[in-house]
């Protein structure tokens, strides 16, 4: 896995309180809940970019996976608090790729990083450019205002 040695500068930190019901029999968060995170995350980052998702898909910009990937590093547990660094870390002609790491409450231990590659899809399902205002969009610091 290629994860970027720098993370991207617009970035997003995401808190997230793991609950009971995320945990397995060991206690811990479960492995498939991580990309339920990333799914959150990534819209955090854009509701704090001034768009919502929903809205994203009114304008005609649709973000299946196509693939993910996530490293687990260090085990979480119920009740731990998480901060998940979101960030796009690259951009194909009708693509894009996003990468998460999941820190400790206090941001000193990395938990798992992971990413998630998008195609860019029309409400047909039909592979389209990256639209310039959604570059735009993603490229630009989080708003003052959520």
């Amino acid at each position: 896995m290629d994860f970027p040695k720098v993370f991207p500068t617009s970035a997003t930190w995401y808190a997230h309180r793991v609950s009971y019901g995320e945990t397995d029999a060991m206690g811990v968060l479960y492995y498939a809940e991580y990309l339920h995170i990333f799914e959150r995350s990534r819209s955090q980052f854009l509701r704090e970019r001034g768009m919502g998702y929903n809205i994203v898909e009114q304008r005609g910009v649709i973000l299946p996976v196509r693939e993910a990937w996530c490293r687990y590093r260090a085990p979480s547990r119920y009740d731990d608090l998480l901060w998940v660094h979101c960030g796009v870390s690259g951009w194909g002609r009708a693509s894009m790729r996003i990468v998460y790491e999941f820190w400790s409450e206090d941001r000193t231990q990395l938990r798992a990083q992971g990413y998630t590659e998008h195609p860019i899809v029309n409400g047909e399902g039909k592979l389209v450019a990256v639209p310039d205002w959604f570059r735009e969009l993603c490229e630009r610091p989080p708003s003052e205002q959520q």
